[in-house]
């Protein structure tokens, strides 16, 4: 049998407390709830869950010190629900390492399908470390051979291609900002315009989507970056 998998949650409202709590319990997670960014930290150290759920205003100080702190030590997945809807509140959040941004309100339905991808998408992570082929549906990309196919057949990419589709699918389920990426694939996002970037998302999706209008893999979250959704 799977072991339950428990969950951290920071936020200091009751009402959302309860709701969230009661999901949880009927999905059988297991979970802790903090209400403060020092009892957060404290519990997080002490019990190492599987994932944080993280509001970012709470009485004692910002989730993002709670985030910060996590991701010093820990990859795990961390969600932000939070009240903060402005698109660069957003872009801070997940630049920092947050792999999702919930905004208040939001439907117990949605978040709870975030929570599942969010903890399959890091234990399939952890399964193929040593897997050099990743396979989704009709794309397979093989790392070793640095080789990408659609339905069996061989896609030629230019090697910026290959390193952004790889980074996307090493992070996938995650937004990355605009930033992120341009930083991790150029090195800097320091004069690379975003626009340049779109580009090659353009034309990394006519190469492996069927329909790159309508994209199965490369999901756009506009304004803020992409998610690869595998």
């Amino acid at each position: 049998m799977e072991d339950k998998r428990h969950i951290l949650l920071v936020e200091d409202d009751k009402y959302i407390i309860n709701f969230i709590s009661m999901s949880l319990k009927k999905e059988n997670y297991g979970f802790y709830i903090a209400k403060t960014v020092e009892e957060a930290i404290s519990l997080f150290y002490a019990n190492r869950p599987d994932m944080v759920i993280l509001d970012l205003g709470l009485p004692d100080g910002d989730g993002m010190d709670v985030l910060k702190a996590v991701r010093e030590i820990s990859q795990i997945p961390i969600i932000v629900v939070s009240a903060r809807q402005e698109e660069q509140q957003k872009i801070e959040a997940l630049d920092m390492g947050a792999d999702d941004y919930v905004t208040k309100p939001f439907y117990m339905g949605e978040l709870m399908a975030r929570i599942r991808v969010g903890l399959r998408k890091s234990s399939v992570q952890q399964q193929e470390e040593t897997d050099p082929v990743f396979v989704c549906d009709y794309l397979t990309v093989d790392r070793e051979k640095h080789l990408v196919m659609i339905d069996g057949d061989e896609v030629h990419l230019t090697p910026l291609e290959y390193k952004i589709l790889n980074l996307l699918i090493e992070n996938r389920g995650k937004v990355l900002t605009h930033r992120y990426i341009l930083s991790e694939i150029w090195g800097s996002s320091q004069g690379v315009e975003s626009g340049n970037l779109r580009v090659f998302m353009a034309a990394l999706r006519r190469k492996i989507e069927k329909e790159p209008t309508n994209p199965q893999f490369i999901l756009t979250e506009v304004g803020v970056g992409y998610r690869f959704k595998g």
